[in-house]
């Protein structure tokens, strides 16, 4: 249905957690793809529903597969489940398998917009000057750039904007921005990032925020007990996915269809309903 690409810029939060916090309670079925080029962490932050994640199975074996052309169905053979249910596609493990894989990231961006009855979150990372993933974030219906509110990260964010607007197709993606923000001055400082892309006339949206929140982090990745929809981090990430949903370019992207290539319909984390 649709592609959402996460990222950030030098120094940004971590885009990880926030990829997994909102696949956890999107409230459509959603695969959430590691495409880091710094190389992903996800096997060895969260458990499989059959043990220890796979890192063979994901970016790596598909893009062996698809080297004369990709198909959305040859995607769903490569993916695995989560304990609790989020389906994840493996990003790649260090920063050299990615220079192998230039090629890979503008069909994998078509692929992904076009899964029938899917959506697709993309962990991108942090971006970079003339960073390939480019090529994916182009055929996105919205990129998201996660941030902090101070100076330093702001500033980073406004060149990040301007950017992006001049490489991405303005007839297509919107770019949407998330700030992480510590619960104490939440919405001061989501109405003080507002303030500065308004005020810079930047080709941007504040979408919301997402609470800065370790120990929420930690019971994601299971690290600690508790109640994992208590906590900040998924009831700001629930708020959030409502927010980006309610946008027009995600809202009309609606099919009852299911992913052909998964064996049964995604459905979210128990621990975060």
């Amino acid at each position: 249905m649709a592609l959402i690409a996460l990222a950030a810029d030098k120094g940004a939060p971590g885009v990880t957690t926030a990829a997994v916090a909102l696949g956890a309670v999107w409230p459509r079925p959603v695969l959430v793809a590691e495409c880091d080029l710094a190389g992903g962490d996800l096997v060895y932050r969260l458990p499989g529903e059959e043990g220890m994640l796979n890192p063979a199975r994901g970016l790596l074996s598909l893009a062996a597969t698809a080297r004369k052309g990709l198909r959305p169905e040859q995607i769903g053979p490569h993916t695995q489940r989560l304990s609790g249910g989020l389906d994840v596609l493996v990003g790649v493990g260090n920063a050299e398998q990615a220079q192998g894989l230039t090629w890979l990231w503008s069909p994998l961006g078509r692929s992904f917009a076009i899964i029938p009855g899917i959506d697709v979150i993309a962990d991108c990372g942090r971006l970079g000057a003339a960073t390939p993933i480019v090529d994916l974030l182009r055929e996105a219906d919205m990129v998201v750039l996660l941030t902090h509110a101070s100076l330093e990260h702001v500033a980073h964010l406004r060149e990040r904007i301007a950017a992006l607007a001049a490489d991405l197709p303005k007839q297509r993606a919107q770019i949407g921005v998330v700030v992480v923000a510590d619960p104490r001055g939440y919405r001061g400082s989501i109405s003080e990032v507002e303030r500065v892309i308004a005020q810079a006339k930047l080709p941007a949206t504040v979408l919301g925020g997402l609470a800065f929140d370790p120990k929420g982090a930690a019971m994601l990745r299971g690290q600690w007990g508790g109640r994992l929809d208590k906590s900040l981090l998924i009831r700001s990430a629930r708020e959030l996915a409502g927010r980006m949903l309610a946008r027009p370019v995600l809202e009309q992207h609606q099919s009852a269809a299911p992913f052909p290539t998964v064996t049964s319909t995604p459905v979210q984390p128990e621990r975060a309903r």
